[in-house]
């Protein structure tokens, strides 16, 4: 994306921040796998959002001092020697023209900016990345420099910018919304190539490798998420990613997958005959799912709830699981059903969002759609994800392209 968009973001977040404050995000690193082996890097989201750097180890700083803003990348020294090995580094010259920040230094000057920047304040607010997954969740390299600095300049009034950010990547610009849109249109590719190539006997992960050739042949260099190709009773399993049952004659497979662009991402989830035919009671709980999937399509606009809606798709699918002859009553839908209708897409699959997950939603967001009915006994799981774009008045289904209907896969699948 253009630099623009980043210093737009930049620009976005320090309107929020108070005078007399630090910004500082870090972009991380690939940890050890095994051996001499590390992970695939990607970098922390937020850094990312705000610089548009996707190396490890660099650094942004954003102040606001006097209220005057100022931005400083910290990147890696150049190692001539590691270079012959992993390849060229990020250059400063580079580094600017990504970003859009004109100040770039390296590495080895940042402990010294901040010292001068902490000592010659009377009173100063460092805000960090402090984003927990829960209670237990190891410190990390944010934690530990918490308090690495609180030990070295108590009179610094440590803060979280993480609520700041929210606000900021739950709407997303019209570049982002591209990008996505990119990521989705792949993802479609890949579940028409899973479709034509269905077959009895086939291994589930034979034909997940269909959709990861159509990624890889589209330049995708990672997924969403680990792809889930799930045959008969396994669908009825919310994250099954084995993948390695054989798929028989009869079984209907749900796919829920997604390449990644540029970091953003699709999520799709359908569920396919694997013999190109639904079954009278497949084809009757597909559309009881549909049904609610339309539904809830129809109901998201400016200003609706996220939890109203939430609640809403749960009373629809308990509706059509009586009407299916799986329970007598509302609150025993949790037996079928139980996850949430949708999620927030962008740079994370299940993307920034506010803790209570008490969104309203707005123009600009762009959320996910998909209601499941999962009935083990009968080894019947289904899943109908689309992902939308939220409007002025109503929304745009980003997935449209992909066919969702019984009667369009049967006919897609004879082809």
């Amino acid at each position: 994306m253009n630099n623009k968009v980043f210093k737009r973001n930049r620009e976005n977040l320090m309107e929020s921040i108070e005078d007399n404050s630090i910004v500082i995000l870090f972009a991380g690193n690939a940890p050890k796998k095994s051996a001499d082996e590390r992970y695939q890097f990607t970098p922390n989201r937020n850094f990312y959002y705000f610089t548009g750097v996707s190396e490890e180890n660099h650094i942004v700083v954003l102040t606001k001092i006097n209220n005057k803003v100022d931005e400083i990348l910290f990147i890696k020294e150049i190692d001539e020697i590691e270079e012959k090995w992993n390849g060229k580094t990020l250059r400063k010259d580079k580094a600017t023209e990504v970003s859009g920040i004109s100040t770039v230094n390296y590495l080895n000057e940042f402990e010294g900016f901040l010292n001068k920047k902490f000592s010659g304040a009377v009173e100063i607010n460092l805000y960090l990345d402090m984003e927990r997954d829960s209670f237990d969740s190891l410190q990390g390299k944010v934690g530990n420099f918490a308090v690495k600095v609180k030990s070295r300049y108590p009179f610094v009034a440590i803060k979280n910018v993480y609520p700041k950010v929210v606000p900021l990547r739950l709407v997303k610009c019209k570049e982002e919304v591209e990008e996505i849109q990119k990521a989705i249109d792949i993802t479609i590719k890949g579940v028409n190539s899973l479709m034509r190539n269905a077959k009895a006997g086939m291994k589930e992960y034979e034909l997940e490798a269909y959709f990861e050739f159509t990624c890889k042949s589209n330049g995708v260099k990672d997924y969403a998420f680990k792809t889930i190709a799930a045959a008969g009773k396994n669908a009825t399993i919310l994250h099954y990613v084995d993948n390695n049952s054989e798929i028989k004659n009869g079984d209907l497979i749900l796919f829920d997958l997604g390449a990644q662009y540029n970091y953003y991402n699709g999520d799709i989830s359908r569920t396919i005959p694997v013999s190109g035919k639904f079954t009278e009671r497949q084809k009757e709980v597909y559309n009881a799912v549909l049904r609610v999937n339309e539904r809830v399509i129809n109901e998201i606009k400016p200003g609706v709830k996220f939890l109203d809606i939430n609640k809403k798709s749960r009373t629809w699918l308990a509706e059509e699981c009586m009407k299916l002859g799986l329970i007598k009553k509302e609150e025993e839908v949790s037996n079928y059903y139980w996850h949430s209708i949708g999620h927030s897409l962008g740079l994370d699959t299940h993307d920034i969002d506010s803790p209570t997950r008490d969104t309203v939603f707005k123009e600009g967001m762009v959320w996910t759609v998909e209601p499941g009915i999962y009935i083990e006994e009968e080894g019947i799981g289904i899943r109908i994800e689309d992902d939308v774009l939220v409007t002025a008045n109503g929304v745009e289904i980003l997935t449209k392209d992909m066919i969702k209907r019984v009667e369009e896969i049967e006919n897609y699948m004879a082809k």
